[in-house]
């Protein structure tokens, strides 16, 4: 079946793959084989190895009142927060429409990871309530639609490390529960299935841990035990998906040094280094050794976000120590040729977490 007709099937799918991800909802909405040609992965890989595809920067951001922000340029209400996104190409910014019945915005310190060509929303704090939420949000960029996923099961957590490995699945892992006990639980969420399943438990309890998949492995990273509060350690460790099963505890992932926070990992561009931002620094794994490359601007104090796109990495943060939601948020480009940085045009309001897709 011709999907233009009186056009060869490749010359209409070029037209197809050279289209703006926001026209995918009309595109789809057409006929069965446009929506079926839109719908299927090879779509999408040809996109990005054609050079159509679009980055995009995914934001949980506050939203801002300019009339409340004036004055003193501080609020400490409880903000409301959005899905932001930034067209790296156009540099415009956009808003995802709200998540049905989620009138006070997403959850407070949720967790957003990309998966194909969907967003995925996971817990975080009820804006209201202040209560754990076990919610799974995914937004599809395809027909520009939220659905609601499969709880997250277990207890319900907070402030667990969370990544993806960018084609099918979700990666979770320790946390603390209502009681603000430490967890050792992780568990992979299948987004085309909406399934959850349990992995063995981690080696030590992890609360504020981090994590990022790297070749084939989910790597959690720092924490801390129940009752430590707050001394983060410098252990790491990986599951292997090939295997399904933890490798041994890795000792000082980091050096020696302050025990405050744990770092802000992001993979290299081919799959193989490893960029860490950890106080106040960029470091990158060569050799199975962290080496500093670099220093994080001064007017960054707290970074948000971190990835690596070709040839530079992003730093997303938030610019003031003591500000409310409506604190400027600050972006830098890395170039990783040179290590010098370029700041990016941003938004302001509080900035939680981020991810980036390619559609």
């Amino acid at each position: 079946m011709e999907l233009i007709p009186n056009l060869p099937n490749d010359v209409a799918r070029e037209c197809l793959l050279r289209a703006s991800y926001k026209q995918f909802p009309i595109i789809a909405s057409v006929c069965k084989s446009w929506n079926r040609e839109v719908s299927l992965s090879e779509f999408f890989q040809q996109r990005k190895s054609s050079g159509h595809s679009q980055e995009l920067l995914v934001l949980s951001q506050a939203r801002v009142d300019p009339d409340k922000e004036s004055g003193s340029g501080k609020n400490f209400a409880t903000p409301e927060y959005r899905v932001a996104v930034l067209e790296s190409g156009s540099g415009l910014w956009t808003e995802l429409p709200p998540i049905p019945s989620r009138s006070n915005g997403l959850p407070l310190f949720c967790s957003l990871v990309s998966v194909g060509s969907d967003l995925v929303v996971l817990g975080g704090l009820d804006p209201v309530t202040w209560q754990a939420s076990e919610s799974v949000f995914v937004f599809s960029f395809l027909t520009s639609t939220w659905r609601v996923g499969t709880t997250m099961p277990g207890v319900r957590r907070s402030f667990f490390g969370c990544a993806s490995d960018s084609d099918r699945t979700v990666w979770v892992a320790g946390g603390h529960d209502e009681e603000k006990q430490a967890l050792t639980s992780a568990m992979v969420y299948d987004v085309a299935e909406d399934k959850w399943t349990f992995l063995p438990d981690l080696t030590r309890e992890r609360d504020e841990c981090k994590a990022i998949f790297h070749a084939g492995r989910f790597h959690v990273i720092g924490g801390y035990a129940t009752e430590e509060q707050g001394q983060f350690s410098k252990t790491a460790e990986s599951f292997e998906v090939s295997t399904w099963r933890w490798g041994p505890l890795t000792e000082d992932f980091l050096d020696s040094g302050d025990t405050v926070s744990s770092p802000i990992c992001a993979v290299g561009e081919n799959g193989d280094d490893l960029y860490a931002c950890w106080r106040g620094d960029v470091m990158v794994m060569k050799d199975d050794t962290w080496q500093k490359v670099g220093q994080i601007p001064a007017d960054v104090y707290n970074v948000a976000y971190v990835a690596v796109r070709p040839g530079k990495l992003i730093v997303i943060g938030n610019g003031n120590a003591l500000g409310g939601h409506g604190e400027a948020t600050v972006g830098y480009i890395c170039d990783l040729s040179s290590f010098g940085w370029v700041k990016m045009e941003t938004q302001v309001g509080h900035v939680q977490a981020g991810c980036f897709l390619e559609v």
